[in-house]
C-alpha cells in the first residue's frame, strides 16, 4: 500500500462546487469554508505524506456546530474527520471529497478546583491548559514530550510521556468526555455512561466519536523539577537501570533516548524529581553506573515545556517542515534488548534523516487502565519510536515507510504492538490483529455508534 498521491488543485470554480454538497445545511454558529486557503491546509500534514483534498472545512463556533455538520453529512453520504493541530503523520485526519473539523475553535478552559478537574475544548493545546491550571497551583499529571499538540488530539490517540509511571497515559486521566458520535448526536460518556463509548473513544483514533470536550484530572503542581540527565554504553546498560527505576518508583519523571555519535550510539536518561533537593541526588542516582551525569533545576513549566527551543531551531533549519515518516512501538521487556541492538546496528543516518529522535523508556502496563492504545501482554513494556524527518540527502519519505512496515514485522515477531500515531499502511486483517482481543468490543462499538462509517476514514481501520 502506498500513501494517496497529491491531488490537482482546483481554480474557483471547483472551490464553489465542492460547496454544493452543504448548500442545505442548517445555520452555524461557526463558519464553515470552501476557500483554496482553508482547503490546502487541511489537504496536509505534519508527517507531509498524504494529502486529500476535503470539500470543506469546518471551524466550529460550539459542540453542537460538529453535531450539525456530521448529521448533515451522514445525510448525504460525505466521510467527516476532526482535525486538531494536524500533527498527524500519514493523513490520519484527511478525507478525499469529505469535511475536515478544524477543532482548534473550540478552546474553552474551566479550571475547577473544588474537584481538581478542568473542563476544555478539544481544541486546547496543553501548554495553553497547563498555564491556566498553574495559576490555580495544580497541573494536568501526564503530558507527551510537545505541548502545542491538542487535547483531542492526543487522547483520540492515547498520549505518552515521562510521567507515565507515576500517572499513567493522558487518556487514562480523563473524567469524562462530550463526543459527537457518527450519527451526529451530541453527548457524554464516561466510566459510567456509555463507558463503551468511552472505551472505545480514549485512544480510539476517530472511529467512534469525535471528541469536542473533556473533562481532565489534575494533581498539585510542583514549582520545579530536579533535571538529571544520565549517559549510558549499552542498550542493556540503559534497560537495567530503567527498569530498576521505573519498578523503585525513584522519579517523577523518567524517559530515555538512543543517541547517534562517531564512535556508535550512547544511550541517555532523563529523570526529574518535582521539588527535589541536592542532598537527594546521591541516593537517586548514585548506584546507577552510569557514564556521566548532568543536574539542574528547572521551573516546573519550562522542564515540561522544555523541547520547545528544539522545535524552533529545527523550524529555522527548515527541518521541521520535511516529511517525519515516524514509527512507534511498545516492546515487551523480555525483548526490548534484542530488538533494540538489532535494529539500531543496522541503522544508518540516512535511514533516519539528520534530525532524527530515537525514544527507549519503560511502561509500566499496571498504570496504563484504559483498553487502548494496545501494549503488549507483560508487566513492563518498552516505547521504542524512530522518530525520521527526510532530511535533505536523506532517505526519501517513501523509503522510510517502507522500512517502518519492515519494523512492524520485527515489532509483531518479537511480541510487541504498534502505538498507531506514525507511518505504517496495514490492511483491515492486520488492524484487527493489532487490537488484539479488544477488537471485537470495538468493531461493535464501531457499529452501533457510527453505523454508517463516516468517521475518520484516513486512519484506514475499517
Amino acid at each position: 500500500m502506498t500513501p494517496d498521491l497529491p491531488t490537482p488543485q482546483p481554480d474557483a470554480v471547483d472551490a464553489l462546487r465542492a460547496g454544493k454538497p452543504f448548500s442545505g445545511i442548517p445555520a452555524l454558529e461557526g463558519e464553515l469554508r470552501f476557500d483554496k486557503a482553508a482547503l490546502d491546509a487541511a489537504s496536509h500534514d505534519f508527517g507531509g505524506l498524504v494529502h486529500r483534498r476535503p470539500a470543506a472545512v469546518l471551524r466550529p463556533g460550539s459542540p453542537e456546530d460538529v453535531a450539525i455538520a456530521v448529521r448533515h453529512c451522514r445525510e448525504h453520504g460525505l466521510k467527516v474527520a476532526g482535525r486538531g493541530q494536524g500533527h498527524s503523520t500519514y493523513g490520519q485526519a484527511q478525507v478525499r471529497s469529505g469535511l475536515v473539523v478544524e477543532l482548534g475553535a473550540l478552546n474553552t478552559i474551566e479550571v475547577h478546583e473544588d474537584t481538581a478537574t478542568a473542563t476544555v475544548g478539544s481544541g486546547v493545546v496543553w501548554s495553553d491548559l497547563l498555564r491556566a491550571t498553574l495559576a490555580h497551583g495544580l497541573t494536568p499529571p501526564a503530558f507527551t514530550d510537545y505541548l502545542e499538540l491538542s487535547v483531542g488530539g492526543t487522547l483520540s490517540a492515547g498520549g505518552l510521556g515521562g510521567q507515565i509511571g507515576r500517572h499513567g497515559t493522558q487518556v487514562d486521566n480523563v473524567v469524562e468526555l462530550q463526543v459527537v458520535t457518527g450519527e451526529g448526536e451530541l453527548t457524554t460518556c464516561s466510566p459510567s455512561v456509555r463507558p463503551d463509548l468511552f472505551r472505545a473513544v480514549l485512544g480510539g483514533l476517530g472511529q467512534c466519536g469525535i471528541i469536542t470536550r473533556a473533562t481532565i484530572s489534575l494533581v498539585p503542581a510542583p514549582r520545579f523539577v530536579r533535571h538529571h540527565v544520565l549517559t549510558f554504553p549499552t542498550v542493556e546498560a540503559i534497560t537495567t537501570q530503567q527498569t530498576k527505576l521505573i519498578e523503585e518508583g525513584r522519579f517523577d519523571y523518567l524517559v530515555g533516548q538512543a543517541l547517534p555519535g562517531p564512535d556508535g550510539w550512547t544511550y541517555m536518561i532523563e529523570a526529574g524529581t518535582y521539588d527535589g533537593v541536592a542532598a537527594d541526588d546521591e541516593r537517586l542516582t548514585g548506584d546507577l553506573g552510569h557514564a556521566s551525569a548532568d543536574v539542574q533545576d528547572v521551573p516546573y513549566f519550562d522542564f515540561v515545556n522544555r523541547l520547545a527551543p528544539s522545535v524552533e531551531a529545527l523550524k529555522a533549519m527548515g527541518e521541521w517542515q520535511r516529511p517525519h515518516p515516524w514509527y512507534d512501538s511498545f516492546l515487551p521487556a523480555s525483548a526490548v534488548n534484542a530488538v533494540v541492538e538489532e535494529t539500531l546496528a543496522g541503522l544508518k543516518g540516512n535511514a533516519i534523516g539528520a534530525t532524527a529522535v530515537i525514544l527507549l523508556y519503560p511502561v509500566p502496563t499496571a498504570k496504563c487502565t484504559t483498553p487502548l492504545p494496545v501494549m503488549p501482554d507483560e508487566e513492563l513494556v518498552y516505547l521504542f519510536s524512530l522518530l525520521k524527518t527526510a532530511s535533505a540527502g536523506a532517505d526519501s519519505a517513501e523509503e522510510m515507510v517502507a522500512a517502518n512496515r519492515v519494523q512492524y514485522d520485527v515489532t509483531r515477531a518479537a511480541g510487541g504492538c504498534w502505538y498507531p500515531i506514525g507511518s505504517v499502511p496495514l490492511t483491515k486483517d492486520e488492524w484487527a490483529s493489532h487490537f488484539g482481543a479488544f477488537w471485537t468490543e470495538f468493531e461493535a462499538a464501531r457499529h452501533r455508534y457510527d453505523p454508517d462509517g463516516i468517521l475518520t476514514p484516513g486512519q484506514r481501520i475499517f
